[in-house]
């Protein structure tokens, strides 16, 4: 039930000495949780930001203007089969048009009904920047009343839409990330296996895809199940046409700083510009952890950045909105999420922490991004 609730750098940057430019603010003072956001690239809205919270039975929506400095509630809406609960939501903008919907049309999926049911991944579609929604399509849906967790979308070389989740109704997995396509995004493909290790109890999961400027794809996943220190650590891998990952049973690369640091739980990932031609990879985790596999002073406060397109090294700089008692529960930190500002020199971030009497709450933050290399 965890997820219902739910080489080297050139130049060794240190922390910025001001962790954020503005200081947290909460979004919407109600219960919230795994929030989302994603910059829009088409359409009247382009450049604003928009925010998707989960609020276990429907989803509130915010935007914000191009600079991100006030947020407001522009719509909420609740799938018909999310009576008993609702998950793991992401936003999606599409970059080209799919089967009748043109560039910039606005999707959202995420996991709908209980592991008691039959748990299903369902997408929404805006055409007006995330205002009105109705709903799309169901991607993949569960078996045997198994989980069915954190569907992403993508759309790959060939101009399908991809949706990636974590499946773990396979009897040769524990758990697995698995991905089903659609030429209109209606229709979908049977399932197919995208990583799937070993050994069985190992859970591969929280799959989040981007596309690179040089037109690369980027993912970025967590394996969970392992009995060491590296439990539920961050991994990723790259496709060319984000059709092909490589062998599904490799664990991929694990992103470290130069002194063995890790995130376990929850990744997510966002581009920013740095003036290469394939950008700044932005990753953000729940936990931070050291090389000794133990909770690091920086745990809740810290981001990795990678240039290059993620192929030169991590390194640390501070979270826009720090949560010091980050830990493997599904409020505080749990899937931190941010946006670029447009010439990339400060990020955007959204993270969720416990308030007064258990509630959760998402609050944002603006905090700077490190010069430009060379």
């Amino acid at each position: 039930m965890r997820r219902l609730i739910i080489t080297a750098l050139v130049a060794v940057v240190t922390l910025l000495p001001s962790p954020a430019l503005a200081n947290p603010k909460v979004l919407t003072g109600e219960e919230s949780r795994y929030p989302h956001a994603i910059r829009l690239e088409h359409g009247p809205q382009r450049g604003s930001i928009l925010v998707v919270l989960d609020r276990f039975q429907d989803v509130d929506v915010l935007r914000a203007n191009r600079s991100g400095k006030k947020f407001r509630k522009i719509g909420r809406f609740t799938d018909a089969e999310a009576a008993n609960a609702l998950c793991c939501g992401h936003l999606y903008e599409l970059p080209r048009q799919v089967g009748d919907m043109p560039a910039g049309t606005v999707l959202w999926a995420g996991s709908v009904g209980l592991k008691s049911e039959t748990l299903k991944a369902r997408i929404w579609r805006s055409f007006d920047a995330g205002e009105t929604w109705a709903y799309l399509s169901e991607c993949a849906r569960a078996k045997d009343r198994g989980g069915l967790w954190e569907p992403d979308l993508s759309v790959d070389a060939q101009g399908r839409l991809n949706c990636y989740f974590a499946d773990e109704t396979d009897s040769a997995h524990s758990q697995y990330i698995g991905r089903t396509v659609s030429t209109d995004g209606v229709n979908w493909s049977a399932k197919e296996k995208i990583v799937a290790v070993r050994p069985r109890g190992y859970r591969p999961g929280m799959p989040q895809v981007k596309r690179l400027p040089t037109g690369e794809y980027h993912m970025m996943y967590e394996i969970c199940g392992q009995p060491n220190q590296y439990f539920c650590e961050a991994f990723h891998r790259t496709s060319a046409d984000g059709v092909n990952w490589g062998d599904p049973t490799w664990f991929g690369e694990r992103p470290t700083t130069k002194d063995g640091k890790y995130f376990a739980h929850t990744p997510s990932i966002t581009l920013a510009p740095n003036g290469t031609p394939r950008g700044r990879v932005i990753l953000m985790g729940q936990m931070l952890m050291n090389a000794a596999g133990k909770v690091d002073p920086g745990n809740g406060r810290t981001v990795f950045v990678s240039e290059n397109g993620g192929r030169d090294g991590w390194y640390e700089v501070p979270a826009p909105v720090p949560v010091p008692g980050a830990r493997d529960n599904n409020c505080p930190n749990y899937h931190p999420t941010g946006v670029a500002s447009l010439d990339g020199t400060s990020l955007i971030g959204f993270a969720s922490d416990y308030v007064a009497e258990g509630v959760c709450h998402t609050s944002w933050a603006t905090s700077s991004l490190p010069p430009f290399p060379g």
